[in-house]
Parts: structure tokens; sequence; C-alpha cells
């Protein structure tokens, strides 16, 4: 009853609110996990930044995103998500907002694989990338690109958006200057990029996201079963009471007539019974 009542409750959330279910489910798990065993397999879901790793581990590109380093990385991420997935779904539907955040985070983790196999002061360091961000900073840019001089109430003022994404980029681009987690701003930037050029495109009447929406469905479609089509079957309807009292009349009548007709063809219409004759004029009027 209890497990109805949750999927229940599951099933009234928005998408976004569902990946951040998702997510404080998975910190939880996961963090539960370590304490009872001592290790989590939660590796196997970390972007690694060697590509050779990543060959051998293709879902991370995307699974990191439902990873966190820690309770206050997780609360802002899903915070922010929280906030600007209101504006974005007022505006969008669902399956925009999927195609917004997760090729966010994709374009996200490529740009940071691209920059610890280019850039030779990031080689000698072991990590790797997890976190919503770029998804998260997907979401917040594409809002701030698209309603740029919308405003917004932060905190004790109000503030238009496109102050905040540009706050937000600015912060990541100084501390890569920094050299302060660098991988994790480049799939920041990534995440913003892709969120600015998904609104810009679509001022223009261009859906980027409409190549990956197919893909998906494609995807959906191949575990779809398959209805097995029944073989065609010659359906007899079956006349009701009323139907074949009417054909039996119809018969009966043709009966009549045609043997009238063959009486006058043997002996001439003057050797009908009056009758017959009124009987014959009565069907000749109907037809």
């Amino acid at each position: 009853m209890m497990n109805g009542g949750l999927r229940y409750q599951f099933a009234r959330l928005n998408i976004a609110e569902k990946l951040i279910a998702i997510n404080i489910l998975i910190f939880i798990v996961d963090g539960l996990s370590g304490a009872l065993f001592g290790k989590t397999f939660s590796h196997w879901f970390h972007l690694p930044k060697d590509f050779f790793e990543f060959l051998v581990q293709p879902w991370s590109l995307v699974t990191y995103s439902f990873f966190h380093a820690g309770l206050g990385h997780i609360f802002w991420n899903m915070i922010v998500l929280y906030f600007a997935s209101r504006i974005f779904l007022n505006l969008f539907d669902a399956q925009r907002f999927i195609n917004v955040y997760f090729l966010g985070l994709m374009l996200g983790g490529m740009l940071f694989l691209l920059s610890y196999n280019v850039f030779p002061t990031l080689i000698n360091s072991n990590t790797a990338l997890i976190g919503a961000s770029a998804g998260v900073n997907a979401v917040l840019i594409f809002v701030c690109a698209y309603l740029p001089n919308q405003e917004v109430r932060l905190i004790f003022f109000n503030i238009k958006l496109w102050y905040i994404g540009a706050a937000l980029v600015i912060k990541d681009l100084v501390l890569i200057g920094m050299g302060e987690n660098i991988g994790g701003g480049m799939a920041h930037l990534g995440g913003a990029f892709l969120g600015y050029m998904y609104a810009r495109q679509l001022y223009k009447g261009n859906d980027i996201g409409a190549g990956f929406s197919k893909f998906r469905q494609s995807i959906m479609d191949l575990f779809k079963p398959k209805e097995k089509k029944a073989p065609l079957k010659t359906v007899y309807k079956k006349k009701s009471a009323s139907q074949n009292s009417e054909a039996y009349n119809k018969q009966a009548k043709q009966r009549k007539i045609d043997t009238i007709l063959d009486k006058i063809s043997k002996s001439g219409y003057e050797s009908l019974s009056k009758e017959e004759k009124d009987f014959l004029f009565k069907a000749g009027k109907e037809d």
C-alpha cells in the first residue's frame, strides 16, 4: 500500500522534481553503502578523466551527474535546478527540458574529458567528474538567454536573469584562471554554452535538440512490447429477429409474384382472380 502511494506521489511530480528526487535518493543510498560496507561501487558511474577508461564505461557520460561530493554540493545543485525549472517548465514541455538538461550534461562531460587530455598541467591529477552542475547550468543559462530581461526575486531585491547567468559564467572563468577545479569548471562552461546556444537557436526557430529527441524515442521503442497482429477474420454479423422476419416476408412475397406471373404466362391475365390482380398491382407500386 505504501509502495503504491509512493509511486503515485512520484508520478505527480514534474520532470525536474523527479530528477531532484532521484538525485537525493542516490546520494542517500551511496552514503549508506559507504558507511555500512566501507566502500561503494559508485566509481563505475563517475566520469573518469582518462579517455580509455571512459571507453570502458561510456554510460558515465550521463550517470556521473547523479553522484555528488557532499551535502553542500547536492544542495546547491538541486535548489538552483528547482527554481530554474519552474521558469523553464512554464515556457516549454518536459521533453525540451530533458533535451537541455541531458545535452548540457553530455557536452559538459566531453569538455571535462577534453580538458584532462589536452592541458598538460592536468595530466597527473587523479580525479573523476561527478555532480549535476553541467545540466543545471544548461537549464539556468537557457532561461537567462531566453528571457534575459525577466526579473526574479533574489533574497531582498529583484535582478534580471541575464545578470545571474553572466555572474555564474564569470565565476567559473575566474576559478579556472586561478587553477581551481579546472575540469569541473570546464564542465560547467560546457553546460552553460549548450543552454545559451539552445535558447538562441530556438529564437530563430531551430530546435537543436530535435535529433536527440528522435534518438531517445528510438531507444524507448526498442523496449516497447510489439503488438501481435491478429489474423484477419471474416466477421458474420448476426441478424436480429426483425431483420430475419423482414427477409422472410420479402422471400414469400417474391414467391407469390413468381406464381402469379407463371399463371399469366400460361393462361393470360384474365385468368387471375381479383385478389391476385390487386396483389400484383400493389407489388408493382411498391417496387
